[in-house]
Order: structure tokens, then sequence, then C-alpha cells
């Protein structure tokens, strides 16, 4: 069933608090234990009227938590009475009264885009409340605007309208406008319209059961919410297992098992096509950064999208474009001046590569057409980000296809030679590259590697002062620095971006997955004007960089981006960040209580809790055990979503999840470490 319905008008006095009354009457009158909260009020007394008409022994500062004198709208009423409308103290007050009711009314203060505080709308607690809404509209003239502008209002913000109800608010005669508005609003909106409350002399139980039984389409109100997903879900976890092809997934255990279709999605939960939520512990694979559903981004690509959809880059411009390029220059690491888009983390790597290596075709030193990478690196997976990873699982089957490279040894300093010590070894292995340096920078474009935390390799984790080291020996060599921070970028390691951990700019910075805070595919490839510099000339000596693709630049997804370093800065993501790293830092100590946890490795917002069999000898899980894969399927019985990197447990939650939230997946992650690893 559902148990909270919001009750919002298309106007101020439309009769949201009589409408929420009637509601709650009717209900009760039906056997449904009733509660009733208005969030914010301004003025009157519809709060207190409402507890004391239904009878209700709910605490007072429950029902209305934020009460200001004056009848103005809420942002200035409160700004007069200098304090502010904590959403957070309304949120809990709406949890414990809707866990003590079977149905709980929430009505409004005037209608959807009345402002709370700031830009923070009625709308904005609606959506992060998860309500849908029940419109209370007047009968004559203007209510057919007004009403549709309010359903379309609800629709832009992802609010479920379930339906209009129509109060009079006047015993005249009803007109044509009265008696046509509602079947014109239903039939130009296609929401259902729950009936009309007729005027009413008094307000008494009596009355209102008298003249309102019948009235109001009740069932459509309180309809179990479940009813028409279930057919709904069983469409498409048909269609899915038909026709879709998932990636890095052996398709005949998907076609076997009951496969999970997140339809909508809150803040750090991902929900399913029944219902069920689940805490995004791997930020719908490390890409969200703000939470799902975040109210500003949300708003800049609606803006955009309405004014320009796509463009191509390709002879043309766009203004987000243009507009993103500056940004990422200005905040990215020293000496990063030109911006390339593509539209994924391996499009950004590819491009790199090709840029690097045209670079010294284009200025003369031909000889140097080598990429040298870290043995078991990932950057993805066309085929020129496949011939720079070392990943076996991974990339195999592929080495006949892909062109030749140099590979550096680096070690998971976890799983180091025998003898060898940590960290002494890491910068060994930086030793013998150097060495390699010395003979063969004339042949070498570049060096590309993912720097602090090798993500897909296991999150491995590096020493500090590696990454300084690498950018040095290739500034000595004259070989191009290329940094891919595809997972690392945009506060995933604790600062921006994880170069800036040691003070590195690198040549060449390779960027995606959080760059539109997980909403749409965009990469950016940043170069320094000297590299850049090695591609103008003139038409005729064909030096252009003759790489592309279609939805290059696309002006949604940079609208996407730019709202991203929009809300980093307004919320201070960064400075609230630190202390949740801590606590995670924290809280991690604890997984090595447990047996079979043989390491756990984290830097700033990234984890990973590597499973082994035997403690001591550091003996791995089988592969065919799917150990990484038993432990997420657990978790998913308790509402968590992680993926596994083979035997390590990967924890990569949103930069906005609470540390309550925290609590949870860690808490969660470790019963299901304990239950799995246990049973073996």
């Amino acid at each position: 069933m559902t148990k909270s319905i919001f009750i919002t008008g298309t106007d101020t006095g439309v009769g949201k608090t009589i409408a929420t009354l009637v509601l709650g009457t009717l209900l009760q009158k039906e056997g449904y234990d009733v509660g009733v909260m208005k969030p914010v009020q301004c003025g009157g007394n519809d709060a207190d009227f409402l507890r004391k008409s239904l009878r209700l022994r709910d605490d007072p500062a429950e029902i209305n938590p934020f009460f200001a004198r004056e009848p103005l709208s809420p942002h200035l009423a409160f700004q007069r009475e200098k304090r502010r409308i904590d959403v957070q103290k309304i949120r809990t007050a709406y949890e414990c009264l809707r866990q003590r009711h079977d149905i709980l009314l929430v009505e409004g203060a005037g209608g959807l885009m009345v402002p709370l505080c700031g830009d923070y709308f009625v709308a904005d607690m609606v959506r992060e409340l998860g309500l849908e809404i029940v419109i209370v509209a007047r009968l004559g003239l203007g209510t057919i605007n007004h009403s549709l502008l309010t359903i379309q209002q609800a629709r832009a913000c992802g609010i479920t309208v379930r339906g209009v109800l129509f109060s009079e608010a006047s015993p005249r005669k009803r007109g044509i406008p009265e008696r046509t508005n509602p079947r014109e609003i239903a039939k130009l909106s296609g929401v259902p319209v729950l009936g009309t409350i007729p005027h009413l002399k008094s307000v008494r139980r009596q009355e209102i059961l008298r003249r309102c039984r019948g009235a109001v389409n009740l069932n459509q109100v309180i309809r179990p919410s479940g009813e028409v997903a279930a057919s709904r879900r069983r469409q498409l976890l048909a269609w899915d297992k038909r026709y879709v092809w998932h990636p890095f997934t052996q398709m005949k255990d998907w076609l076997t098992d009951e496969p999970l279709v997140i339809d909508r999605a809150r803040g750090s939960y991902l929900i399913d096509t029944a219902g069920r939520r689940y805490l995004d512990g791997v930020s719908s694979l490390w890409v969200n950064v703000h939470g799902h559903g975040h109210r500003i981004v949300n708003a800049r690509i609606r803006e955009q999208l309405n004014k320009l959809e796509h463009s191509t880059l390709l002879g043309l411009s766009n203004t987000p474009s243009v507009e993103l390029a500056q940004k990422l220059t200005a905040i990215a690491p020293k000496g990063l001046a030109k911006v390339f888009y593509s539209d994924n983390g391996s499009t950004a790597v590819e491009a790199a590569i090709k840029i690097a290596y045209q670079y010294w075709q284009n200025t003369g030193r031909k000889q140097k057409k080598y990429i040298a990478h870290l043995a078991n690196s990932y950057h993805g997976d066309t085929l020129g980000s496949v011939s720079v990873g070392g990943i076996d699982l991974l990339h195999k089957v592929y080495r006949h296809l892909t062109f030749p490279t140099i590979a550096v040894d680096f070690p998971d300093c976890y799983r180091a030679p025998k003898g060898k010590r940590y960290p002494d070894y890491a910068f060994e292995c930086l030793d013998r590259f150097e060495a390699k340096l010395k003979k063969r920078h004339g042949q070498i474009a570049a060096f590309v590697v993912e720097p602090i935390v090798q993500g897909a390799a296991g999150m491995i984790m590096w020493p500090k002062g590696i990454l300084k080291r690498m950018a040095g020996l290739c500034r000595k060599y004259d070989v191009i620095f290329i940094a891919d921070e595809v997972a690392t970028g945009f506060g995933r390691t604790g600062m921006m971006f994880a170069c800036e951990q040691e003070g590195v700019a690198p040549d060449i910075l390779c960027l995606a997955k959080g760059i539109t805070a997980g909403y749409l595919p965009l990469a950016a490839t940043l170069t320094t004007r000297k590299i850049f510099d090695g591609f103008v000339a003139d038409y005729k000596e064909q030096k252009t960089f003759f790489h592309g693709h279609t939805y290059t630049g696309n002006p949604l997804a940079c609208a996407a981006a730019m709202a991203n370093l929009e809300v980093f800065e307004r919320e201070k993501t960064l400075a609230k960040l630190a202390p949740k790293i801590k606590f995670l830092n924290r809280k991690l100590e604890m997984f090595y209580n447990l047996l079979h946890v043989g390491d756990v490795r984290q830097r700033g917002f990234m984890a990973g809790i590597e499973l082994v069999r035997d403690r001591k000898t550091q003996e791995p899980y089988p592969w065919q055990e799917k150990i990484g894969v038993r432990v997420c399927e657990e978790v998913r019985r308790h509402g968590v979503i992680l993926r596994p990197l083979g035997n390590v447990i990967v924890l990569m939650p949103p930069l906005s999840m609470s540390v309550e939230e925290l609590g949870r997946l860690l808490d969660v992650t470790y019963r299901a470490i304990e239950k799995v690893a246990g049973t073996l």
C-alpha cells in the first residue's frame, strides 16, 4: 500500500487543508490508521486543526516541525525570523510518522514551486522524500491552466501524480467551466480525476461523511503501488533476457538467474521495478557523485534540453562545451590548457594515446612510437586502451588485435615477491623503469598510468611518492606523462584530482565517469599548450588530429558536467567528504577481524577488501568459486548493491552518502563476508 501521499495545490487557498481533512476522515472510516503532517506552516493553525479534527495523538512538533508567525512565503517568513528550514529535521519527523501510521497525509505549503529556503522548493522536498502527490484544484475559470502547469512541473521534477482532486469553494451553481474542467484536465494530462469535494457548511465528522463519501475515489488514492509494477516487471524481465546483451556478464548465468531491473533512484538508493530499495555501494559503477536525482543537476539538464540537445563540434561549437572547457582548465592541474571531448573513459585514453603518438610524428621525432604502461593496468576496452592494459582475464583474447607496447613491472604491494618489502619494492620497479628509459627514451612516446589507485587491477594503492617519481622520470627523459583519472577524478581520492595528492601536473589528463556526476556519457582529454601547438599547422601539412565522435561535446552532457562542478562548489563537497573518509577508514579496520580478509585498501572514497582462502599464505580463492560474486549476491539480499573485482569486494559509494548510510553499507558487507566466507 502507498504509505504516504503529499497534498499540494495549484495555488494558495484552494482548499488543501480541507482536502487533507476529508481524505483523512474517509480513510479513518475505512479502518485505516491515518496520520497527518504539515512540514512547513506560515501563519494560521492548519496543523493543529488537522491534529484535533482527526483526533491524533502525535507530537505537534513532529506534525509541524517548522512554524513561522507571518503568512508569507516560507523562505521569506523564516528569513525574517532569522531561522532556516532544516530539511533533515523534516525527514526525521516524516520517517517517525510514516512508520507509526498505515497512511500518512503530508500537506504542503502553497504549490510545488514555493521556495522553502534559497532555491530549494517544495517540489525538491517532495522528490527527496519519495512522495507521490494529489493535486487540489479549484473548479472554476483558470483551473485548466493552473492544473496543467502543476502536473507539468511535477513530472519535470520526477514526481508521480496520483490524481487531481477538485474543491468546491462556494455553494454557487456550477456553470460550464465547473462542469467541464475536470474532464478536460483528465483528457489533456492523462492524470485521473479523483472527484470533487463539495462545499461544506461545517467540517464536523458527520457532515464530511454524509457529503463526501462516494464523492472521492479513495481506491485511486491508496491503490497498492506494486499492482501496475508487477505486470510491467514480468514483461521487462522477459524482454531483458530475450533482447539485452550485458557487458562483463556471463550471459549463461544471467539467463538462468532472476535479473534485477532498476526503475528509478533517489539519493544513495536505487529502486527496482518492485519498489525495493538498494544502497548504491559502487556509485552505479563508479560514476555517481552527488547522489541520484540531484535537484541542481536535474534542473540544469532540463534547462539545456529546452535550448539545444545536440550540435556537432566538427566545424562548429556550442555554448556548454565552451563553458565547460574553460572551467575544466581552471580547476585542472597547472599547465593543462586545451580540452578534447569524447564520450567515455576508454575513448579519453584512446585519444590521449593517439595525441601523444601524433605529437612526436608532427614535430619530427618519428622514432618515438611506443607507449609505456604498467604491466597490471586497465585503461578501457577500445583496442588502443586494451593495448596499454595488462589484465589477462580482460585482455588476452584480443592480443593479436593490439599494437606492441612497453610494459613496466609494478607491484600489487600486498603480493610483492617473497623477500621484498613494502613500499621499497615499488621504488625498485621504478628504478628498473628508469634503466629502460635511459636506453629507449628516444623510442618512447608516452607513459600512461592510473595515478594513486589502480582500480580494475583490484584497488591497488600506491605508496606515497611513487606518482611524483613517475612524473619526474617522464620529464627527465622527455616522455609525455598521461594521467588516466577516469576513476580517480572528481573527488574520489579526497581531492578533486588524484594528481593533486602529490602536486603532479601531467602532460595529458584523461577524465570521464564522475565528470557529469553520473548522469550522461562524457569524457575529456586535457593537454598542455605545447602538445596542442604540435598540431597547429598549415592545412596542406595534414597535421590535423584526425579523430572525433558524433556526440563529441554534447551540450546536454556538458551542461550536466557544469552542474556537477556547480554542486561541488555550492555544497562544499570536498570539505564535507573529509570526515566521512576518516569514518570509512576507521570502520574498515574491523574487517581484519574476519578470518578470510587478507588485505583492506583505501584511498578517499575508494576501497577494496581482498578475500583469501588462507590469510597466512595469501592463497587466493580459485576464480571458479566466485567468492566475490557470492558476497555481492548476499549483500543484495539485504538491500545493498556491490560489484566485485574477482576476489576483491569494491566499495565506491557516492561522495554524498551520509555517515549513517556508510555505516549500514559497511555493516551489511561485513556480515555478508562473514556468512559467505565462513561456509567455505
